[in-house]
């Protein structure tokens, strides 16, 4: 008799998620961070939180999703509270699909859909990217099937910080079956700057077939703490909470969630910065002769192909950690000014 421990067989193909890596006296640039801690406002809320720390959390973020329909006026039963919005891309994986059925998303994206999509036992379709490292929409369309029914579009995209603007994605919705689901992952929305960028709500509150994500590890610096939200329709949302992970989002995240809601207008000053530090970083890079995408994230990428390894390891050897994606590019978070001196120093010498 084997002694062998049975385990599902397709998980020895499941890729690997591969965080930024953290390297000791280096600046991390790596992991698309907020330089910027809690604000003290925030922080109290956390220590207040802390104090009830042997409380099991509210499994249903009452307060959470009430602050959040009134910050975005939605009905609380349009909004669903996930630990971090790639917990919630999973869910809609879960929620959505059956055995073998067909999610579809942009290659290069975010790194986890392919990972979410084999755990919740559907299939991963990838549609590569333009040329101009940007989603095509045209091919994720040629791409669905009956089998289909989930596509992911990350805008801004991670890694490349790309978009499709409000023409682009309302033709794409047009023309996706009403069957299928779309989900507009919008972590880095806070940091978008050109109007022709579409909010996803807009859409999510007119189309029974839209969801929205959002996080708040991004702008509002909780990355450590893990809690974002979907906004889509009812049932939608009823099917997504049936598959939650119970408790998931613990008592501090939920209360350094409102208490950044709260503080918004500070926070959203501090990405205001960064959108100007990101186009100093770009135009720089691009007066080195690097090319860099146009982008509306806190991140810059570099297709560098085969030289994005050894890119990768010259940074680091000028104390800069950068997220590296083998023979494809490198995407650098963007950090404070000097922070960001520093990496483009070590640019300028490659």
């Amino acid at each position: 008799m084997s002694s062998e421990i049975p385990t599902r067989a397709d998980l020895a193909a499941l890729p690997s998620y591969v965080p930024g890596a953290s390297v000791p006296g280096a600046i991390k640039l790596a992991s698309n961070e907020v330089p910027g801690g809690p604000l003290p406002s925030v922080a109290e809320a956390i220590a207040r939180a802390t104090a009830e720390a042997n409380r099991y959390p509210d499994m249903a973020a009452t307060a959470l999703v009430e602050r959040l329909s009134a910050e975005l006026d939605v009905a609380t039963n349009r909004i669903a509270v996930g630990c971090g919005s790639v917990s919630l891309c999973q869910q809609f994986v879960q929620a959505t699909c059956h055995p073998g059925e067909e999610v579809v998303f942009a290659w290069r994206s975010f790194e986890a859909y392919p990972i979410v999509t084999q755990v919740g036992n559907a299939t991963p379709v990838r549609v590569p990217l333009t040329h101009s490292h940007t989603h095509d929409l045209d091919a994720m369309l040629a791409a669905i099937t009956p089998k289909t029914r989930l596509v992911f579009v990350c805008n801004p995209n991670n890694p490349t910080g790309t978009t499709v603007d409000r023409q682009e994605l309302t033709r794409f919705l047009d023309r996706v079956p009403p069957h299928v689901v779309v989900v507009l992952d919008e972590a880095y929305r806070e940091f978008v700057t050109d109007a022709d960028v579409p909010d996803g709500l807009e859409f999510a509150r007119a189309r029974r077939n839209v969801a929205v994500l959002r996080t708040f590890s991004k702008a509002y610096g909780l990355a450590g703490l893990r809690v974002g939200y979907a906004i889509a329709a009812p049932e939608l949302v009823d099917a997504v909470r049936k598959v939650y992970v119970a408790f998931s989002v613990n008592a501090v995240a939920q209360a350094a969630a409102i208490a950044s809601l709260d503080a918004k207008e500070e926070l959203l000053a501090r990405c205001a910065d960064m959108a100007l530090e990101r186009e100093r970083v770009r135009d720089t890079l691009l007066e080195l002769g690097y090319e860099v995408p146009p982008t509306q994230a806190n991140f810059v990428w570099l297709p560098l192909g085969e030289r994005t390894m050894a890119f990768a390891e010259h940074a680091l050897e000028h104390k800069v950690v950068v997220r590296p994606f083998a023979g494809e590019g490198a995407r650098v978070t963007i950090g404070t000014p000097s922070e960001n001196d520093v990496f483009l120093e070590a640019a300028r010498s490659f």
